[in-house]
């Protein structure tokens, strides 16, 4: 009886209908949007924080003048990563999610939030690593030479010359991993976290108008990624700004120790 009287009060055409179940289902398009960008969110993040680990340990130098422990402590610690990153990236998303959330839930005893929040972070420090290994690789080598030459040692090196280039290069490429982890996000309603799709397909198989209501998903979607993409394109532009007063050519102490000069 009740979807019966829905029907009748629905619109028949497409626009109408999804406007429609817009106006009258808009807190569930709310509450499964403000889920989507919280796990696309929190799990950026954290996937950025899991990607540098990986992609430093990845590309950490090998040299003839180490011993053998150390040789081998680093070529274990890179095969460990590398299989880390390639099992996360060569297998689906939804598979990951399937088999994490009911394989570590007797141990975690997790909700499901929690558990799709967890599988987007490892899954996006997969690609991080790769994403900051290949910035890292794509420095020149003489900037470590310049950093050493001024009695920096590997830590200094790394935090005060290498990373701040290394994602300034990736920038793109980490903010589109935000962007594509929106809509990825639509893979964790296999196991029952009530984002976007999820409530679409709750509004959808309360009102039988399918494409009305995906409709309005797919432009609540292609909101939060336009405006995404706008915003990181802003971003970026200020990054790649040129620096005022710097000298000719940038060099690692002025990387470093900034534009600052001393007054006379």
């Amino acid at each position: 009886m009740l979807p019966t009287l829905i029907l009748t009060k629905l619109p028949s055409d497409l626009f109408g209908g999804a406007l429609y179940i817009l106006q009258k289902y808009g807190p569930l398009f709310w509450a499964g949007t403000k889920t989507t960008l919280l796990i696309a969110l929190s799990g950026t993040v954290i996937g950025l924080f899991i990607g540098l680990g990986v992609g430093i340990l990845r590309s950490l130098p090998e040299s003839t003048m180490d011993n053998k422990f150390k040789t081998f402590l680093i070529r274990l610690v890179k095969l460990i990563s590398g299989i880390n990153v390639e099992v996360f990236r060569g297998t689906p998303m939804i598979v990951q999610a399937m088999f994490l959330f009911y394989a570590l839930r007797p141990v975690f005893h997790w909700s499901k939030l929690v558990a799709g929040s967890f599988v987007v972070s490892v899954n996006t420090g997969a690609d991080m690593a790769e994403i900051v290994r290949a910035g890292i690789q794509s420095l020149d080598k003489g900037q470590n030479e310049a950093a050493r030459s001024i009695g920096m040692n590997n830590f200094q090196t790394m935090r005060h010359v290498v990373l701040p280039q290394a994602i300034r290069n990736a920038f793109p490429a980490i903010g589109n991993e935000f962007v594509v982890n929106i809509k990825d996000t639509s893979v964790l309603n296999v196991i029952g976290v009530t984002e976007l799709y999820f409530q679409t397909t709750s509004v959808a198989g309360i009102t039988y108008r399918v494409q009305d209501t995906f409709l309005v998903s797919a432009i609540i979607y292609l909101i939060l990624t336009y405006s995404t993409t706008t915003i990181l394109k802003i971003i970026e532009r200020k990054m790649n700004m040129p620096v005022q007063s710097g000298p000719s050519s940038t060099s690692t102490a002025f990387l470093v120790f900034g534009n600052k000069r001393e007054e006379r």
